[in-house]
């Protein structure tokens, strides 16, 4: 599914019982909705999991740039920063630590809300493929701010399990580890 619609089709879905769970991986609508991306969500994002109850896996995928239109429709105000024309109708912008922050506090904020079992896992190297090391959006401070964010906003529940891994998230072992929680919890 398109980047934005994504997101809302997953949560259209889980509240109307097709869904015995939902593995949220990519997240990248909270970037657009928060600094003004093309794709974005709205403030219910995560609501149909707090509202079911449903079993969910989250990851943060692609937090680290805002989506915008083809290079030459860009705002002004993205102009002079970290651009990177994904294909001929989306340019991204990497997000900053400051903006990483307000991320990290919409997401955590909304998974503290959450009662069915979930599991948050954060890639520790990297959010997106553009995001590991010598990549073009690789930011170490912006990345940390964005966990850092999510441990100091996180509150402990019986239900709720924080996992950090040492990948970038398309480091195979990443997705695999995301699918055996996913498996785990609608057993």
């Amino acid at each position: 599914m398109p980047t934005g619609i994504r997101g809302q089709s997953m949560e259209k879905l889980a509240e109307s019982g097709f869904l015995h769970g939902m593995l949220d991986m990519t997240t990248t609508e909270v970037p657009d909705h928060l600094i003004g991306g093309v794709f974005p969500c709205t403030d219910d994002r995560f609501g149909a999991a707090i509202r079911t109850k449903l079993p969910c896996v989250i990851s943060v995928g692609a937090v680290d740039m805002v989506n915008l239109g083809a290079m030459d429709t860009v705002p002004k105000e993205f102009r002079d920063r970290n651009l990177h024309v994904h294909n001929a109708q989306v340019t991204l912008t990497r997000t900053t630590p400051e903006e990483n922050r307000a991320i990290g506090k919409f997401i955590v904020e909304r998974v503290n809300k959450m009662e069915g079992p979930v599991r948050f896992f954060l890639p520790l190297k990297g959010v997106s493929a553009i995001d590991a090391l010598g990549m073009p959006f690789h930011d170490p401070e912006a990345d940390a701010a964005l966990f850092d964010t999510i441990r100091e906003g996180w509150v402990d529940a019986p239900n709720r399990e924080l996992i950090e891994l040492g990948n970038n998230i398309n480091n195979s072992a990443f997705p695999d580890a995301l699918a055996k929680a996913f498996l785990e919890l609608i057993k």
